[in-house]
């Protein structure tokens, strides 16, 4: 790990909204990158579930996209999810995760969004001191203890997982 490339905007956007919320991160870059879970999981030395994978969905009949951050190992079950969210989702596309959050899938953070986003935690995190979490890029991340996140980006902590 390193901290090459920082000069991102991404990158940037994702610590300066850290600092608004009151959290000290520290990115760093991985040079296998963060694409899947178990990727991430291996280049930062922690176990599957440690990963925060930020999955996107969206309503299906309006452009509102939630937030579900979850351990790596675990699966979204969209029925829990559609629940929580109080209406009918669908996986939002690339072109609309970017839209909505500035970021390319396999780069989404838990904050530093263009747009707010309502946000759920997958319960599952609460059980470690830290996890890892996608920085802005595909490339790089920030290690973070799971409550801290959930509390600075005002994310609900519920059961969606299958």
């Amino acid at each position: 790990m390193s901290d090459q490339g920082r000069d991102s905007p991404s990158i940037a956007r994702v610590e300066e909204d850290a600092r608004r919320r009151g959290l000290a991160i520290a990115p760093v870059r991985l040079a296998e990158g963060t694409r899947t879970a178990e990727d991430a999981a291996r280049a930062c030395g922690c176990g599957l579930d440690q990963i925060v994978k930020s999955i996107i969905f969206r309503e299906q009949a309006g452009g509102r996209h939630v937030l579900f951050l979850t351990a790596g190992g675990n699966r979204v079950d969209p029925e829990k999810a559609a629940r929580l969210a109080g209406a009918p989702l669908a996986k939002a596309d690339a072109a609309g995760v970017r839209a909505h959050t500035g970021f390319a899938i396999g780069g989404v953070a838990p904050l530093g969004h263009l747009n707010p986003i309502d946000t759920w935690l997958d319960p599952r995190l609460l059980d470690f001191a830290t996890v890892w979490a996608a920085a802005g890029t595909p490339h790089h991340v920030f290690e973070v203890a799971p409550a801290k996140l959930a509390a600075a980006v005002g994310a609900t902590v519920a059961d969606f997982v299958a």
